[in-house]
């Protein structure tokens, strides 16, 4: 009996001694763990040896120390190994669950922070982990859910918290349709006695200032709602303060914001930001430095916010001048080639440097960056495309990390508004074919337009079909890429359908079809549509008077175009730039207007004359209008001044070589010829095209490479008899060689848009219309001799040349009225 009792006594005392040894265990890992953390990296290490200690030395925790240790994991996002050490806890406690809800919300897996609240028993929720529930919702933007879970937390009598009303106020914000729901929650908040919560009531103003751009809410008073919240608070924060800005700036209200805004005292960059945030938003670029300015002289600090608002104002006002003197205090503020400065500043630098054209600019900048995004990628691309560098733009496209749909896109737009429309088809087909990507409305307009510079009517039909399948007909950058594209494919009408059928439009909507209407000499009906867009209250824009000016000079319109001209700034505060000069001039040289002409380039706020390249275009404009009504003083003089400004350009010779052949003075056409030799210049091509079958063919001039080139001349001879018959002679003044009258004769035969009209007669059914296509401007006998053939073949014939539409009808007559 003795014995047994001191076996009994010895085995207690083991017990004893083997339970303050785990304790003392726990107690160390516990202290261990307590030092390790989430903004020190060398932690994590730390816990995953502290952890396999565990495991080695046959320790199994429990309770404190599997929550420190989940929770260390989760911050440090390996929620991996979290998951396997929550999965092998016999019974996780309401602590480890809700820390494994918080990470799956935090990693936008809400379905998984579900299934581990579902799992919770009634008896073990608390309202801790109905706060993560809720806050998850709200967070992976599932309002409902939120407010659900919400409900349910009230049928189980749980006490809601500040931090639950914060979470149901985000969350009733994503799903809120109008006033009433937003003040149910409020009194709620009201009757919790929560209402003194600086986050519950940031909250509640976020919510009513986001309800106020419901459809179905009403604005003004739910801003009301939310001011009468802000005045009563006692403690406002940054948050605060924002949110009422933003909302009214957001509402278009920024005399209200601007109110808000000065009764800031402290010196909160946030605040200041959003401030100059929607001055920018809303076009109010000088109000936007005004506050710049402030800034400075209250020793704010501006933080990359701010520079990114006040670059992206410089680029959207043209101002290159201001954003340079910001870049130069970046540089001297800012460690601008450290790691951790900005990407974002360092992408709106970028940004600002492509759009004014400074390529080499913005790419030093993107070569110094320490950390590049695809943002900054994207941005150094939409550099070279805006420029027009497409080499360097594909290159640059190839050798990029990685891409997304807008890097597509930009690639797809820059090659189709360059003159690469072919390519930039087969660019768009290779995305779609290798499906990198699904094309988006913008990528279909790209590819769109791409038709349009080529002239490819049956591709471009195909694109517009597919548009209506996946529902982006709707699309406004759709929409505005097939007015284009019908316009310039010659298919007015179905131009018009598009615009007619659009659910809404912009000015550009209204600028394509004015433009549309101008290319095909309807001038009257152009500027009839800009009565109808300025009735409907759509503010002209420059480019808006650019087609007005151009549709004017196709037309004649001479006082109608001086007219607009002057409202330019007159009436909408728009100083004309150098192509509103060219195509004013263009329209009095046209006209016959020299003097007049002349007397406004020498008028123009543009150094015309000294070397750097502004004035070219104007220049231009006079001397093609010399050329058409034989003024060879004036036009030797422009095209002197032409050769001191862009002594490269071929225009400018061709254009002097015919007015000396027109007027017989064949030394004069020798030595322009010798200088364009000896400068080496080299004449663009005549070239025409024609769109057969889903198939383009390229015509030359003496056209010998397309392998029914002998048909054609056959049938062009043919041709040619028949439209002798009605009184077609071949003016031979247009060629600009001196050769004998029978070779001059046969020289006019071959010119590269009568091979291709001639083709389009051989080949398209019977009745159908012939759309050629030109890169250079139709010459005098080929647009008599159309007006000629569409008479004998009793078809019409569509000429698109380098300036205009040319419409041949069945009776003989051009839509052009001869006036090109």
């Amino acid at each position: 009996m003795r014995n047994a009792v001191s076996r009994s006594l010895r085995w207690n005392q083991n017990i004893d001694q083997k339970t303050a040894g785990a304790r003392t265990l726990a107690n160390h890992y516990a202290a261990q763990l307590q030092q390790c953390s989430p903004q020190r990296p060398s932690s994590y290490n730390l816990a995953r040896i502290i952890h396999a200690h565990m495991i080695t030395m046959g320790f199994n925790p429990r309770g404190h120390i599997l929550n420190r240790l989940l929770d260390l994991y989760c911050k440090f996002r390996n929620l991996g190994y979290a998951y396997q050490l929550f999965d092998r806890i016999p019974e996780p406690d309401v602590v480890a669950r809700t820390t494994m809800i918080t990470s799956y919300s935090a990693s936008g897996d809400l379905n998984r922070a579900r299934n581990i609240f579902n799992g919770i028993p009634i008896r073990m929720r608390d309202t801790v982990s109905y706060n993560a529930i809720i806050t998850a919702c709200s967070h992976n933007d599932d309002g409902r859910a939120g407010i659900e879970a919400f409900r349910s937390m009230l049928k189980q009598s749980f006490e809601p918290d500040s931090f639950t009303y914060a979470s149901v106020l985000s969350a009733l914000k994503l799903v809120a349709g109008d006033e009433w729901e937003c003040q149910q929650l409020h009194c709620a908040v009201i009757k919790s006695g929560t209402s003194c919560s600086t986050s519950v009531l940031n909250a509640l103003i976020s919510l009513y200032v986001t309800c106020a751009f419901s459809p179905s809410a009403t604005p003004l008073m739910l801003m009301g709602a939310a001011r009468k919240v802000f005045d009563e608070m006692l403690d406002r924060d940054e948050l605060t303060w924002t949110t009422m800005i933003t909302g009214y700036i957001r509402n278009g209200d920024l005399g209200s914001a601007w109110e808000i805004f000065r009764l800031v005292s402290e010196k909160l960059v946030v605040v200041w930001n959003a401030m100059i945030s929607g001055y920018v938003h809303h076009g109010l670029h000088s109000e936007a430095f005004s506050i710049l300015k402030r800034m400075h002289l209250e020793d704010i600090k501006p933080d990359e916010f701010t520079y990114t608002s006040i670059l992206t104002a410089c680029v959207d006002a043209g101002l290159f001048r201001s954003g340079k003197e910001v870049h130069a205090y970046i540089l001297r503020k800012e460690a601008v080639h450290a790691p951790g400065f900005s990407v974002s500043v360092n992408n709106a630098l970028i940004t600002l440097y492509g759009k004014f054209g400074k390529v080499h600019e913005a790419r030093c900048i993107f070569n110094e960056m320490p950390v590049k995004d695809l943002v900054s990628w994207n941005a150094m691309l939409s550099s070279y495309v805006n420029y027009g560098v497409i080499s360097e733009a594909r290159k640059f496209f190839s050798d990029m990390p990685e891409k997304n749909l807008l890097t597509w896109t930009v690639m797809i737009s820059g090659l189709a508004q360059n003159g690469f429309g072919e390519e930039a088809l087969k660019l768009f087909n290779e995305m779609r074919v290798q499906g990198c990507f699904e094309p988006c409305d913008y990528s279909f307009a790209s590819a769109v337009i791409a038709c349009a510079s080529l002239g490819s009517f049956e591709h471009g039909r195909q694109l517009h079909a597919q548009l209506v399948r996946l529902g982006y007909d709707v699309s406004l950058s759709a929409g505005n890429a097939l007015i284009t594209m019908y316009g310039r494919c010659g298919i007015l009408d179905d131009a018009h359908r598009v615009f007619l059928t659009m659910p809404f439009v912009d000015s550009v909507s209204w600028n394509a079809m004015i433009a549309a209407l101008g290319q095909h000499g309807h001038g009257v009906e152009a500027l009839e549509f800009l009565d109808q867009m300025l009735q409907q209250e759509f503010l002209p824009d420059r480019i808006t008077f650019l087609t007005v000016l151009t549709a004017c000079s196709h037309s004649g319109l001479v006082d109608q175009g001086r007219r607009y001209f002057d409202s330019m700034h007159v009436s909408y505060g728009i100083s004309p730039g150098e192509d509103h000069y060219a195509r004013i001039i263009d329209l009095l040289s046209r006209a016959g207007k020299f003097q007049e002409a002349k007397e406004l380039i020498d008028k123009m706020p543009f150094e015309s004359g000294t070397g750097t390249g502004t004035g070219t275009a104007a220049w231009e404009a006079l001397l093609a209008g010399c050329k058409i009504h034989g003024n060879l003083e004036l036009g030797i003089h422009a095209a002197e001044k032409l050769f001191k400004l862009n002594p490269e350009h071929d225009g400018t010779y061709i254009l002097l070589s015919n007015m000396y052949a027109a007027a017989g003075h064949w030394d004069d056409v020798a030595k322009v010829r010798k200088l364009m030799r000896e400068r080496g210049v080299k004449k663009e091509p005549a070239c025409s095209w024609i769109e057969v079958e889903s198939k383009v063919h390229v015509f030359l001039v003496d056209d010998t490479l397309h392998p029914e080139v002998r048909d054609v001349y056959d049938y062009l001879e043919e041709l040619g008899g028949r439209m002798r018959e009605l009184g077609y002679v071949p003016d031979t003044k247009f060629v600009l060689h001196d050769m004998e009258q029978e070779q001059k004769v046969y020289s006019l035969s071959t010119h590269s848009e009568k091979l291709a009209a001639a083709y389009g007669l051989l080949k398209l059914p019977h009745g159908a219309s012939v759309r050629v296509f030109k890169n250079l401007r139709i010459c005098g006998d080929c647009h008599n001799a159309f007006k000629f053939m569409s008479k004998v073949v009793q078809r019409e014939i569509i000429v698109r040349d380098g300036k205009r539409f040319h419409h041949f009808r069945h009776d003989g007559v051009c839509s052009c009225g001869d006036y090109w």
